[in-house]
């Protein structure tokens, strides 16, 4: 009886597994991802913008705090630096096809343009938005991770959508390096 008891609970602890006759292996593609942590010009950190990779696009995602109320550009830019206070290590706009900056520019938009951001009066933002302008694979001509890197910059004012080079959206005030 103890036999038959013990194999029992044998059986019970090893669940289906005695049954099953191979292994299959199971291979999803992995989600990339990355992240920015955003710091102003006095290396206050402000918040983090999040990327993540899907079949319609990059998903960009964030809360940021501290910002002056208001309208304000925000652009990939096309080196991964971060200089405080004015971050011009930042480099130009993300713009791997050489076009010209913003939207409602007939020879554009930079593939770094990105939708303007609005601060609440307490200077808050959350942000929200996919794009396929971009990817984060490596190896690919539109990926944010080329041998220099890329940064996220938001600006002072509002972006116009059509000045080149930056759509007239002033001073770099907040800066991230994409990791």
């Amino acid at each position: 009886m103890r036999v038959l008891s013990l194999f029992i609970c044998v059986l019970l602890l090893s669940g289906c597994g005695l049954f099953q006759k191979e292994t299959i292996p199971v291979s999803a593609p992995e989600t990339l991802t990355a992240k920015a942590q955003m710091y102003d010009t006095e290396n206050n950190l402000v918040g983090e913008i999040l990327f993540k990779e899907s079949s319609k696009g990059v998903e960009l995602t964030a809360v940021l705090n501290s910002l002056p109320p208001g309208d304000h550009g925000i652009h990939l830019h096309e080196v991964g630096k971060c200089e405080p206070p004015s971050f011009e290590s930042a480099g130009g706009h993300f713009n791997p096809t050489k076009k010209q900056h913003g939207v409602k520019n007939p020879e554009g938009p930079h593939l770094g343009d990105l939708p303007n951001i609005t601060a609440d009066e307490s200077g808050g933002v959350e942000l929200n938005f996919v794009t396929a302008d971009f990817t984060l694979e490596k190896g690919k001509e539109n990926s944010l991770f080329d041998a220099d890197g890329t940064s996220i910059v938001i600006h002072e004012k509002a972006d116009d959508y059509k000045t080149d080079p930056s759509g007239n959206s002033g001073a770099r005030i907040v800066c991230g390096v994409v990791e």
